[in-house]
This record gives C-alpha cells, sequence and structure tokens, in this order.
C-alpha cells in the first residue's frame, strides 16, 4: 500500500528513540513512512551540530526516496531544536511540511544551558541548548502549521523545561498539566493534541507576544524563567498600557525581571546572572525613557 506521508520523529539530549518509537505507533497508521532516527547517546553530551548533519542526511535520503510525499514532523526536546536547524538548511523543504510539533523543546533557550554555560563558550551540549531560537522558530512557524506542547508539573516547568522557553510566536501553543519532561515523549494526552492538530482542529491562537517581551529577551543575557517567584517581586515601572515590569533579587543577587499586565497576570518571567546586571539596569532604564512608551506612574 502506498505512503500517504513521511513521519519523522526525533528523541533528544540523553535519550534513545525507544519512546519516539511508541509516539510513531501511537500516531500513524500502516499508510505512513515512519522515521524515527536513533542519535549516539553518548553525542548527545557533546555538541548539536553533529546530531543536525546526521538528522539533515537521513531527511535528505528519505525526501530524494518519496520526493511527493509530504512530512510531519515531531521533536522531543532537544530533537526539536535539531528540526528547526534542519528546517533552517532547507528553506525549500517547507512546502512540504503539513505540520511540525516541538513537544517540550526549549526553542527560547534552557536555563540549564545557560546556568552551565552562561558565556556560551561552548561547555558541551549546553552551549546549544541555551541558545535563544525564538526568532528562527517565528519564522518557520510563519510558514509551516506549527505546534508547541509544554508540560507543567509545578506551576512553570515540565521539571527540567521551563514553559516560558517552549512558547513560539505564530504557533498554536498547548500547555498539559501534571506531564513530567520525560513523559511528554509518548504520553497519550500528548498524542491526542497531535491528532486533534493533524485534523486540522484549532488548538489556541498563535501565540502574539507583547512588544515590551521582545524587548526585554533582548537584555544581554536575559533568560526565560520560572514563574515561582511572581509573588515576590515588587512593581518598578508602570507603562502607559497598564502593563508593568516587577523586579526580585533573590539571595545570591541573580535578578528576576517580570512583565504584568494591567490585570497583574504574569506575561513574562526572565533572570539575568551577576555578569549582566549591568546591562539590564541600562536596558530597563532605556525603556522607561522610551517615549513611545510613556510611563503611566511610578511606584
Amino acid at each position: 500500500m502506498p505512503s500517504d506521508y513521511i513521519f519523522f520523529a526525533q528523541h533528544g539530549w540523553a535519550d534513545t528513540n525507544q519512546a519516539m518509537l511508541t509516539l510513531a505507533k501511537r500516531l500513524t497508521s500502516e499508510n505512513a513512512q515512519v522515521v524515527v532516527p536513533c542519535l549516539n547517546y553518548a553525542m548527545t553530551w557533546l555538541r548539536m551540530a553533529p546530531l543536525v548533519d546526521e538528522v539533515d542526511a537521513i531527511a535528505t535520503s528519505t525526501l530524494g526516496q518519496y520526493p511527493h510525499l509530504p512530512l510531519r514532523i515531531v521533536g522531543h526536546s532537544m530533537g526539536g531544536l535539531i528540526w528547526l536547524e534542519v528546517l533552517n538548511r532547507h528553506p525549500d523543504w517547507w512546502q512540504r511540511v503539513d505540520f511540525l510539533v516541538l513537544v517540550g523543546s526549549p526553542v527560547g533557550g534552557a536555563d540549564l544551558g545557560r546556568i552551565l554555560d552562561p558565556l556560551q563558550v561552548g561547555v558541551g551540549v549546553a552551549a546549544d541548548l541555551g541558545r535563544d531560537r525564538r526568532p528562527l522558530a517565528s519564522r518557520i512557524a510563519a510558514a509551516i502549521n506549527t505546534l508547541s506542547i509544554a508540560g507543567d508539573v509545578d506551576g512553570g516547568s515540565d521539571g527540567t523545561i521551563t514553559v516560558e522557553s517552549t512558547r513560539v510566536p505564530n504557533a498554536q501553543f498547548v500547555c498539559l498539566q501534571g506531564i513530567s519532561h520525560s513523559a511528554l515523549r509518548c504520553h497519550p494526552r500528548v498524542v491526542d493534541q497531535i491528532q486533534q492538530f493533524w485534523q486540522g482542529q484549532v488548538l489556541s491562537a498563535p501565540l502574539w507576544l507583547h512588544p515590551l517581551v521582545e524587548r526585554l529577551r533582548q537584555i544581554p543575557g536575559m533568560t526565560d524563567a520560572h514563574r515561582r517567584d511572581f509573588s515576590l517581586a515588587t512593581p518598578w515601572h508602570t507603562f502607559a498600557d497598564g502593563t508593568s515590569i516587577c523586579l526580585w533579587c533573590s539571595p545570591v543577587g541573580i535578578y528576576h525581571v517580570f512583565l504584568t499586565s494591567a490585570q497583574a497576570d504574569c506575561l513574562y518571567s526572565g533572570y539575568v546572572g551577576w555578569l549582566h546586571v549591568g546591562d539590564m539596569w541600562r536596558e530597563l532604564e532605556a525603556l522607561r525613557a522610551d517615549p513611545t512608551l510613556s510611563a503611566a506612574s511610578e511606584p
């Protein structure tokens, strides 16, 4: 029986393809051409570039064998980042991709990676996991039907990846409560969400970020953070539209920056390490002085 589509499923860091094979069995029918590469476990601890090369080579060969079939792609964690890099190399493939699903992928940069390699000088795979790929993911999501799925076990992360780092502008977004990072790989609720997405159901409006979120993310060293400390923050500045910047400094001197809506909902949470505190204050003062944002009030 001829195949209807090619299904690529990619595991991530410190993993094999076993869970992704289970996911493929639960998602696909016998009419799918299934490709679930198993990358070298030890290599996933080093740099990501060789892994991207390997997946690129496998995908290139597969697409050559089935030149007329559309693609459906699911990547878990670093597997999603690998596919973003592969697709960035091959914009000519984009029109063939029916669906791209990122599952627990730290598109904005994994905070653990930033902690282990704050200067991104190349400490193993940490430098690659800590990199912000949101601009790339946003461009891809504007052209390819994209869904980002996050898990939340503690009010802001899946136990490994913060919910904040999985949000992709232009993509649909689903956050599943009570599902850990490893369980996301083939959890029945994840399968259900992907199937609904494939069926054309709208799971959320395309993600739109407040412009100030983008400005905050441009601060050197800013890393998407857990929202657990939001209640400890105090207002620092309020803008004309009612949004406010709130700050909290941890006992070890790490500044956490929160953006809140006029209704006091947390729109963004991030932190800046010791190396970039000066940059943070300069950028925050520039935002406060920006006439286009004209302050409504001062705390």
